[in-house]
């Protein structure tokens, strides 16, 4: 330990070899601050459903990234894991070098685990403390060592959808993340009926998975991926001939633009709903809470003629994920 009794690099190591299980075997930068890592445990992972997540763990002693906000960490905490978990994406489709190049990859015919990753670099107010994983996480690259907790859970699962109904998925951002995976799955089944993902995020360089949307597009006539953006110049510039205005989903749903882009009414007689991201836009209110003035899709989706799993199974539900 150094003079104040905090790990040198020699525990460090140490520290790694005792506590981390998996290695990041592949790291796809989006832009700086969004990144897909793919990371490969040291044992095989319990077989998991799509749509679930795992907490994936660094150790206080890792260094943080330059230019996200200082932590202070006590001596007692030095040695101690930090760990978030996050909803398990997938590459879609297997990549080029594989043996099995361009062929659907759901979550049961891989051999790792992918995510989808933001770096917080400061807390949400001055008051908030720094955020603890991602700064070391996106110090991390091929090749490093990590710790992947054994349990996969979660129950925002896909559940029984009849081949020929809707499967409508709306995200925010890496929201996104268990809804590719829940997509491949579904198309990897046969499934019939519309496979809706639409993402609202800020800017298109924020979509991490295009080209693999674009391409299951050109393969399935049933297969539907919609990009929304509120922060680009044509959501911004009432004057250029292709303004959209800003693409919130629940303006989006309310406006029939989202239905009319799929090219389906999206009626809740044959979809189902799944719901992932911002809390904004889930739009849950716990019993007793205050309604906000701007609501989520949650009422919209209601007032719709849609309804809570938990109610009534079938088409027409709701199904969501408090992803923050």
């Amino acid at each position: 330990m150094d003079e104040q009794g905090y790990p040198d690099e020699e525990e460090r190591q140490r520290l790694r070899e005792q506590h981390y299980n998996a290695t990041i075997v592949k790291r796809m930068d989006l832009t700086e601050d969004l990144a897909r890592y793919r990371i490969q445990c040291d044992e095989p992972v319990m077989p998991f459903e799509p749509g679930q997540y795992v907490a994936i763990g660094l150790g206080n002693w890792e260094p943080r990234l330059r230019g996200t906000q200082a932590e202070d960490v006590p001596v007692k905490k030095s040695r101690k894991l930090v760990r978030r978990a996050y909803s398990i994406s997938c590459p879609m489709l297997h990549d080029a070098d594989s043996p099995k190049a361009g062929e659907l990859a759901p979550v049961d015919q891989i051999d790792y685990l992918e995510f989808y990753i933001t770096l917080v670099r400061h807390g949400a107010t001055s008051a908030s403390k720094p955020p603890a994983l991602t700064p070391r996480l996106f110090g991390k690259g091929e090749g490093d060592r990590i710790c992947v907790e054994r349990k996969i859970t979660g129950r925002y699962l896909l559940g029984d959808i009849p081949l020929n109904e809707n499967v409508l998925m709306l995200g925010t951002g890496t929201g996104e993340a268990p809804h590719n995976a829940m997509a491949t799955t579904l198309l990897s089944r046969g499934h019939l009926g519309k496979i809706v993902i639409a993402t609202s995020v800020r800017y298109c360089s924020d979509i991490a998975y295009q080209s693999e949307h674009d391409e299951l597009m050109r393969r399935f006539p049933n297969y539907c991926y919609l990009p929304l953006t509120t922060r680009e110049p044509k959501n911004l510039e009432p004057d250029r001939p292709d303004y959209v205005g800003k693409q919130y989903l629940q303006t989006m749903f309310t406006s029939g633009k989202l239905a009319e882009l799929v090219g389906d009414p999206l009626a809740p007689t044959n979809t189902h709903v799944f719901l992932c991201g911002n809390p904004d836009m889930i739009g849950y209110v716990p019993p007793g809470g205050e309604i906000p003035d701007q609501p989520g899709m949650l009422p919209l989706l209601r007032a719709a003629g849609f309804h809570d799993a938990t109610e009534t199974p079938g088409p027409g539900t709701i199904r969501f994920e408090k992803y923050w």
